[in-house]
């Protein structure tokens, strides 16, 4: 009888603190607009911050890793697996995914380009690097897509030594 009685308590305590957390974190109530001539308009409920041009912005995680060898006399001395994705305007998704094989290649190009340059070498997750790949990312992005693509995330990077 002991053994039920602590999960039947476990389980109400946490039915109990979900619950409270879902009342406290529920979303507000949409504004509504008074009746009467002499009204001022809702305020605006909360969103993503628009970006000068007053437009919202989507995350687009691209579906595949990118793995790029790095060659030194052309041997493989490491391999680098990358994560990007995109911020794009609202409204462009879809065109990220009907681009995506263009897409990655431009980017891949890039990152071959990149590797070459031994961008991947020593500390290649320093700052400087690191903005220096995202802006060549960026440009090669926005020759395929345009302005609707704001930034490129890379979400994940690892680089795996072969020795």
């Amino acid at each position: 009888m002991r053994r039920l009685i602590l999960p039947l308590l476990l389980a109400l305590l946490g039915i109990a603190v979900g619950a409270g957390a879902g009342y406290v974190l529920r979303p507000a109530a949409p504004a509504q607009a008074e009746t009467g001539a002499a009204t001022e308009p809702a305020a605006p409920a909360p969103g993503p911050d628009p970006d000068a041009s007053g437009e919202g912005s989507e995350f687009v995680k691209l579906n595949n890793q990118f793995i790029v060898p790095d060659l030194d006399d052309g041997a493989i001395v490491s391999l680098v697996v990358l994560s990007l994705s995109l911020e794009v305007t609202t409204g462009g998704t879809e065109a990220v995914y009907a681009a995506e094989p263009k897409l990655r290649d431009a980017l891949l190009q890039v990152l071959f380009d990149h590797a070459n340059a031994r961008g991947f070498r020593g500390d290649f997750t320093a700052a400087g690097q690191m903005e220096d790949l995202r802006r060549a990312l960026l440009e090669a992005a926005r020759r395929i897509l345009g302005p609707t693509v704001k930034a490129v995330l890379i979400s994940d990077i690892a680089r795996q030594d072969h020795n």
